[in-house]
């Protein structure tokens, strides 16, 4: 479905064919054609195998893509997913990496969905790719192993930490092949990004399901100025009206600790005109199970709101700035071609004005000056 995307959205499939070569294998050809799922056109890429081929184990893919004309980029990153999705078959089938097999789809099969991706991203020119939360089916399905439970456990292992939600439809709609790409591709999952949409392909699966079996894909130029680095986060928030307000400031304390990135409250007035506080805590997807922990411990709510969210960040370095009160360290970021953003340290700042009794505001425009006027490497990190 991945390379039906890619061919739909605009890669030639004689180019695709072209990028797989270097793999130097035979024993397939691919094929696309237009197919229609739900009234929706899209294009369903096929990998043929010319005839039935032995299942390999993972170190004889891995010795075939070392040994490929490939770039040496998409070779790691091949291995790499490859492994991940080997490793997580030797531990629930409880083998050793190098006996299990890759049962899905068969070796080769799962070679050219893999390399295809990644040479079909490449040659398009993606550099970051995204998903909104992959939503899972239920029921059972037949495997080499028997009938076992959907989503399929190597799914389920591949997609620790990732942003999912389940569905009524009793169906596979997430395979651990897909689960292994999108989880090594990704830089987030949840909303669409802001970009200025260039072209969109829809990429077809095999089943006729009560849904659409596609997906789609949006390929678009960044719309965020300069540098700025996107990530998806999670947003917990929480009503409170009845706890001492001395807490807030304990809990704080235990969510940063907790890896929370940021924490702040908001006053509103609630039902019958009481006034109250909206928690919100800023956590990577990741945190966000034991932060919930946290509030659920050490505050009197009893029901907390989850929502995806994105986070646009400048990249930033730390510099430290001699002035005349001392050292403080300085925030740098650069938003655009030489527009450049400082911000001190206010704790460094707080100490100086302490120490040397004068206005702690003195004590930033100083800073801001003497920065303004250094030139500074931002090529130098932390």
């Amino acid at each position: 479905m991945i390379l039906g995307s890619l061919v739909d959205a605009g890669l030639p499939l004689e180019a695709l064919q072209d990028l797989l070569k270097p793999l130097n294998i035979e024993g397939y050809n691919l094929t696309a054609r237009q197919v229609i799922k739900n009234g929706i056109r899209a294009t369903k890429v096929d990998v043929n195998l010319d005839h039935d081929l032995p299942e390999r184990k993972f170190l004889e893919i891995e010795a075939i893509l070392r040994s490929s004309q490939l770039e040496k980029s998409i070779i790691l990153r091949a291995v790499s997913i490859l492994r991940r999705l080997g490793e997580v078959e030797a531990h629930i089938h409880n083998e050793p990496l190098e006996q299990v097999h890759l049962h899905e789809l068969g070796g080769l099969d799962t070679i050219i969905d893999v390399v295809g991706a990644l040479v079909g991203l490449s040659f398009m020119g993606v550099e970051q790719v995204y998903a909104s939360p992959l939503s899972l089916g239920r029921g059972f399905i037949k495997s080499a192993h028997g009938v076992i439970p959907l989503p399929a456990p190597a799914t389920m292992a591949l997609l620790k930490d990732t942003l999912v939600v389940g569905s009524d439809l009793n169906a596979e709609l997430v395979t651990p092949t897909g689960a292994a790409l999108l989880t090594s591709l990704c830089k987030g999952f949840g909303q669409i990004p802001p970009m200025k949409l260039i072209a969109v392909g829809y990429g077809a699966g095999g089943r006729d399901l009560p849904i659409p079996n596609v997906i789609r894909l949006l390929v678009g130029e960044s719309a965020s100025p300069g540098k700025v680095e996107q990530e998806s986060l999670v947003l917990l928030e929480t009503n409170i009206d009845d706890m001492n307000p001395e807490i807030f400031e304990y809990v704080m304390g235990r969510l940063f600790d907790a890896g929370a990135l940021d924490v702040y409250i908001s006053d509103i007035q609630m039902k019958k005109n009481r006034p109250g506080t909206i928690l919100h805590v800023l956590s990577k997807p990741e945190d966000a199970d034991s932060l919930l922990g946290i509030l659920f411990a050490e505050t009197s709510t009893l029901c907390i709101r989850s929502h995806s969210v994105q986070r646009f960040a400048l990249p930033r370095t730390s510099r430290l700035i001699n002035t005349p009160y001392g050292p403080v360290r300085v925030k740098v970021a650069e938003w655009s071609p030489g527009k450049t953003k400082f911000a001190p340290e206010y704790e460094d700042c707080r100490k100086l004005a302490q120490q040397h009794q004068v206005p702690l505001r003195e004590i930033y425009q100083t800073v801001e000056s003497l920065a303004q006027d250094m030139s500074i490497d931002l090529d130098t990190s932390e």
